[in-house]
Order: structure tokens, then sequence, then C-alpha cells
């Protein structure tokens, strides 16, 4: 397989099953080279680790899809993707990421710890012998909490799992048709959804995120958070802390079925667990590639640069299995040291969620 086919083959389903035999193939042709198309994708953790943090790179955001797609905000499961934080570039970016940083503080992450435990137990304590553990566990135990951070009802959380499975595919490089469909449909739902929870909690604040993002925005007279961008982000952390951690634990589950002396040394010993949790996201990250538009030609060293304006994927899971980084990148190793997978991104978009 040529490293052409091998990149190719990561934009059909049947490569996405395993990317990684494809990983392999396109790392040993190059750090970093430019598609066909026109696109540039890089490949290694070093570069990757770099570039994440690098200023000068910025990410697409509504200015470029009014370029390609001008009617982009017609499907409101993108323009809710779009309009967040996740596509937005400095100064918005950083005065939005400030808001709900304000919010989403490492303190109001560790008053939770009881509630998520608590929450992991019900589920389960309700499990039977042989269960679907995707169906049982997976998805509820991430819509739960993000919906409890959020001020969500217990009774409106089933509802949130359909919606919020609909809507993720706007993350996802390759969807058909009915799926961007299902997304606007879903979008439309859940934006009518929390501009009610809005306005309830503008009448009653609660200990919440919601509570806490709307007082942001009405304090500052929208200029710290405006309306549009409330909603967009409300949103975003419903969906975004929902698909990653659901798959992260279908993930985590599977490698431990499959390495039974090693869920024996987790059983004995939870404290391992932290290790654990770093290695299966360097092994199998939720995330595996995000982009980047450079502002400005980059020298990266080695005869190696990019051009200004180019269009660049980082190939998140081809740079937790670099060999260059981590020996043996292919074996599943919970005591590997200094493991630092760049799933969560880095730089200014490092993920919000991380500590949760």
């Amino acid at each position: 397989m040529d490293h052409q086919t091998a990149l190719a083959s990561l934009f059909l389903p049947e490569g996405r099953v395993d990317p990684y035999p494809a990983y392999d193939v396109i790392r040993a042709y190059s750090p970093i080279f430019q598609a066909p198309d026109s696109r540039w994708f890089v490949t290694t953790h070093a570069l990757t680790n770099r570039l994440l943090r690098e200023p000068t790179l910025r990410i697409a955001d509504a200015a470029d899809y009014d370029r390609f797609w001008p009617d982009w905000r017609r499907n409101r499961g993108v323009a809710a993707i779009v309009l967040s934080m996740l596509q937005t570039n400095p100064p918005d970016h950083g005065r939005v990421r400030r808001a709900a940083s304000a919010t989403f503080t490492a303190r109001r992450v560790a008053d939770m710890r009881d509630v998520i435990a608590g929450q992991a137990e019900d589920l389960i304590k309700s499990m039977p012998a042989s269960a679907d553990f995707m169906s049982s566990f997976a998805f509820p135990m991430p819509i739960a909490v993000i919906c409890a951070l959020l001020g969500v009802p217990e009774s409106d959380r089933p509802w949130f799992r359909q919606r919020a499975a609909d809507l993720t595919v706007v993350l996802e490089p390759i969807s058909t048709e009915e799926e961007m469909r299902r997304a606007d449909v879903a979008g439309r739902e859940l934006e009518a959804y929390f501009v009610d929870l809005i306005e309830e909690r503008r009448r009653a604040p609660q200990e919440d995120l919601t509570s806490a993002l709307v007082a942001v925005h009405d304090e500052t007279g929208g200029s710290g958070l405006t309306g549009e961008e409330l909603l967009a982000n409300l949103v975003l952390l419903l969906v975004a802390g929902f698909e990653t951690t659901t798959n992260l634990l279908g993930t985590g589950i599977k490698l431990l079925l499959e390495r039974p002396e090693q869920a024996d040394r987790l059983r004995a010993d939870p404290h391992l667990a932290p290790a654990f949790v770093e290695e299966i996201l360097r092994y199998d990250s939720p995330v595996q590639l995000t982009g980047r538009l450079t502002t400005v030609p980059l020298d990266l060293g080695e005869g190696l640069g990019l051009p200004g304006g180019a269009d660049v994927t980082m190939l998140l899971g081809a740079a937790n299995r670099d060999p260059a980084r981590y020996p043996d990148p292919h074996r599943f190793d919970p005591d590997r040291p200094n493991v630092q997978p760049v799933s969560f991104g880095g730089g200014a978009h490092y993920c919000l969620g991380a500590p949760l």
C-alpha cells in the first residue's frame, strides 16, 4: 500500500475501523506532506504537538464557511458547532473561552465526583447479568454527567441522547445527506430546548453551568458572551462531551476484555486508573484528527515547512502511535512512562472538558 492509497483509506468507512496500518505507511513516507487535493497532513508526534500550540495557526471559522458553503447556517446542527468556541479564532475565542472557563472550573468538576460515582454505580446496578455495555453504560453515563453539569432535569436526559448522537455527525470528516438532515433537526430541537432552559435559569438561577453562563451574558450585556454564542456553546458542551466519552468508554472496556490480566490488575488496584485512561487515550483516541489553517509561512526545520494559507490536518491517532515518541507503539501498556497523548488537542483549543 503506497502513501496515497493509505491516506485515501482513512476517509472510507472500512479504513476508519482500523486506521493504524495506514498511519504507519504515511508516517514512514513523511512527517508532513501535501496531498493531491492540496491539503497538508502531519503524521508525527513532535510536529503535531508543536503545531497544536503554534499561535499563528487558526481554525476554520464562520467567515471560512461563508466562502465555501454560503448557506451553512440553514443547517442548525452545523451552525451550533461553527458558532461555538470550537470553531472560533482570537479575539472572540479567548473571550468566549474565558467565560466558559470561569464557570467550568476545577472546583466545579471536583464537586461533581460524588455525583458521577453515584451515576456510574446506579447504571452498573441496573445492568442485567448479560448486557450491551454501550447501550447500558457508555451512552447514558456521559449524557447523565453533562446534563447534570448543565442543569438539565433527569427526566429530560433520555430525550437528549438521540439528539446528541444525531448532531455529532457534524464533527465527522465524512457524512451522508440523510445524516446531515438529522443533524439539522437535532440542532433545531436542541436550540429550542436550551432557549427555554436559559429563560428558566434567568428567572431562577441554580448551581449549574447554564446558570453561570447566563450570568456572564447578562452581567456583561452580551459583551462577554453573546446570546448566539451562549446557545451554541451549550449545545457544544452537550455534544462534544457525550460522543468522545462514550467512545472512550467503549474502547476501554474492549481493550480490557481482550487483556484479562490487565483488567485483573485494575480491579485489584483502582489507583492505576489514571495511567490506564492515559494509555487508552494514546492507544485509540476518540478524536483521530483535527484541522488548522496557516496564516504565515512556517519553517519547521530539517527542510520541512508549510506555506501561508495552507489547510493542515493533524492526524492525532498517527501521532499517538509514533514510534519515535512511544517505543513499541502498537502495544497497550498502562505502565508506559511519560504518556502524553495529543487526544485533547493543545494550545488555545485544548479540550475544556479534559478534567471532567
